[in-house]
């Protein structure tokens, strides 16, 4: 990523997953997609307790006026998850209690099933990951304007991608997600609404040329997502939902 801060409530469907891992705390990025649940990754969770998540959040040195941190009460791992291929990378977390929406803390919009982002589209992805690859961690929030790159292009840099997957980067390198950035939102502007379109899910180190990030295609996973059933009432999670 580009060393790049952001204006307060910029992306306020971004989350930060802290997760207890041996010897520390494994940083993850989410999104929140409704005002209990949280989108992200699953390779983040080989540890699925006392994860903590972060709304609002802007800054990993100043203040965060506008910070909600939760507890998680339920981790869904997708249950066709491959570690190996990385297939099916998706995770649901349901906070332990709701969330009130405001400026700072609003929920993303996900791609409706069948949406179709060619090659070339101009996307987002935001997180507070390294810098570079194996660098510091960001400051701030930090984002990244890239372009989609068709899954027929990206297959020829890695092989095995997947229609689940979607990819997106520069022929030329130098901008991408990076470590840190896992499990983030990937955003396209769809007329006046965000909507994701992908979670981040791996790459070949970060922003090298001609090794697009790869991602897991929201669109492909929306009866997943609406299939699961809130435990509370038995109803299943509803989303924002772009039509």
């Amino acid at each position: 990523k580009e060393e790049r801060g952001m204006l307060e409530g910029g992306w306020p469907w971004q989350a930060m997953l802290q997760i207890p891992v041996a010897g520390g705390t494994a940083l993850c990025g989410g999104s929140l997609i409704n005002s209990q649940w949280i989108l992200s990754a699953a390779h983040c969770f080989k540890s699925t307790s006392n994860v903590v998540v972060s709304l609002g959040r802007i800054t990993e040195q100043g203040s965060n006026p506008h910070q909600v941190s939760l507890s998680v009460s339920k981790i869904i791992v997708h249950p066709n998850y491959d570690s190996r291929t990385n297939n099916n990378d998706l995770t649901l977390l349901k906070l332990a209690s709701p969330v009130t929406f405001n400026d700072y803390i609003s929920p993303v919009c996900l791609a409706a099933a069948g949406s179709d982002f060619p090659g070339g589209t101009s996307s987002w992805v935001t997180g507070f990951g390294t810098l570079s690859s194996g660098g510091p961690l960001a400051s701030t929030l930090q984002e990244v304007n890239i372009p989609i790159v068709s899954n027929t292009q990206c297959n020829s840099a890695y092989g095995g991608i997947t229609n689940q997957m979607i990819c997106a980067g520069l022929t030329t390198g130098g901008l991408d997600s990076c470590q840190g950035d896992s499990g983030g939102p990937l955003v396209i502007k769809n007329s006046t609404r965000w909507v994701q379109a992908g979670v981040v899910s791996f790459g070949e180190g970060c922003a090298k040329p001609n090794f697009p990030g790869v991602y897991a295609r929201v669109s492909e996973f929306q009866s997943w997502i609406s299939s699961q059933p809130d435990s509370k009432n038995n109803k299943v999670i509803k989303t924002f939902k772009h039509l």
